[in-house]
């Protein structure tokens, strides 16, 4: 029963990134080095974030003794994400080719980077325990919705780069990457006030997601058939 819960949530986990690399055609490009480079930039940003949060936001004990919350310090914090946009900005360079090929080759590797360091070392520790949990079950469903989440960010930032983009769209393309680094905060201060349980939390997030990786689509489709791409 251990090692088949542990297979389950296995495969919830890293086959949709497997299918998604495999039947978008960007597998035909020959970009799995480009997957990796993508992935390599995640982890060079994210130990950027934790020197940067470490210099200027050094953890103490007063907050977790007495149990408060600093809204205005941990939206400081969540402004360091702005490093990810940049991280993207730079996979989505490194790859030729067309529009398309930019955005899934730049976000499955950056996906597949974050699900690789947030989530193995939790599935190996914790989904191969002796007692079912759905926890476990719950944080494989979320590492889908983050790679929902990085493709329409991607598409995003790939957006904001293109000169040609019909000027309507820009303030919707930098209305939705400045937020983006809050999208946390957001859902969590959604959740605190409506009293959402984990997995309504988890729905919200999907629904949220979609919405945004909805309305980068539109804005792509709009701009390739304008410019034949």
């Amino acid at each position: 029963m251990t090692l088949y819960h542990f297979g389950n949530c296995l495969a919830l986990v890293y086959a949709p990134y497997h299918m998604a690399y495999k039947f978008s055609g960007i597998s035909e490009y020959a970009t799995f080095s480009k997957c990796v480079h993508a992935g390599g930039l995640y982890i060079f940003t994210q130990l950027c974030k934790m020197l940067l949060l470490a210099t200027f936001f050094p953890d103490t004990d007063s907050s977790h003794i007495t149990g408060e919350y600093n809204v205005f310090l941990e939206i400081l914090k969540a402004t360091v994400d702005f490093a990810d946009l940049l991280g993207i900005y730079f996979a989505l360079n490194s790859v030729p080719g067309k529009g398309h090929a930019k955005i899934l080759t730049s976000a499955i590797g950056w996906a597949s980077a974050e699900v690789v360091v947030t989530r193995s070392v939790l599935l190996w520790v914790g989904a191969r325990g002796s007692e079912f949990d759905w926890r476990y079950v719950r944080s494989c469903a979320e590492s889908n919705v983050s790679l929902l989440h990085t493709a329409a960010t991607a598409a995003l930032v790939w957006l904001w780069t293109r000169s040609d983009l019909p000027r309507k769209h820009s303030p919707v393309v930098i209305t939705l990457l400045a937020l983006s680094p809050y999208r946390g905060l957001i859902e969590e201060a959604i959740g605190s006030i409506l009293s959402l349980s984990a997995w309504a939390l988890l729905a919200l997030r999907a629904i949220h997601a979609s919405a945004v990786g909805l309305t980068a689509l539109g804005m792509y489709a709009v701009l390739a058939q304008q410019i034949g791409i």
